[in-house]
């Protein structure tokens, strides 16, 4: 895959995974994952295991947790369950490479101020593992992958600022979509 298709569709792909990150979570996790999303918005805060959404994205089967919270968002399980699915075709040199360039390092610290680890420190390097991750089996990056892949115990998602990070990452789309790479 070339440096454009990558420059292209990452920012797809950082949208997909801020909105799903709002109702994710995933089924067996190798030792230092994640485990659970927690979403804030305002003063409220949620938390929601990555084992349901695991077991949602591979069999459909929506846990009552799961089911209430999405009741509560009125989200459909399986719009959810599609988001978590939806693959990404990367290179995982390319994703690097991409990843570690100066519109890569941009995007990563928009997402992570969005997206983080729970002490907000090392964010793009998280966030850049799981993606590399999530990459390097298939040739294939899918949201339930890069949750499952997240190097600490819990990733955490500030729901204020999703429409702000929405609007930046469309922005750099937009750019990325007219540079003669």
């Amino acid at each position: 895959m070339d440096l454009v298709v990558m420059n292209v569709r990452f920012p797809h792909f950082c949208l997909s995974l801020m909105f799903a990150s709002l109702l994710a979570g995933a089924g067996t996790l190798p030792l230092a994952a994640a485990e659970r999303v927690v979403l804030t918005y305002s003063v409220l805060r949620e938390s929601i295991s990555i084992e349901e959404l695991g077991e949602l994205s591979r069999t459909g089967k929506v846990s009552s947790s799961l089911k209430a919270y999405l009741k509560m968002a009125n989200k459909n399980p399986e719009e959810l369950r599609g988001w978590l699915n939806r693959p990404f075709q990367a290179d995982p040199v390319t994703l690097s490479r991409v990843l570690n360039s100066f519109a890569g390092e941009y995007v990563l610290n928009q997402v992570g101020q969005v997206i983080h680890t729970p002490s907000k420190r090392d964010n793009k390097e998280a966030l850049r593992g799981a993606i590399i991750s999530s990459a390097e089996k298939d040739n294939q990056v899918r949201l339930i992958e890069v949750l499952e892949n997240y190097p600490t115990p819990e990733l955490h998602v500030n729901g204020d600022r999703l429409m702000e990070l929405y609007q930046q990452v469309e922005g750099l789309t937009a750019m990325l979509g007219r540079l003669p790479f």
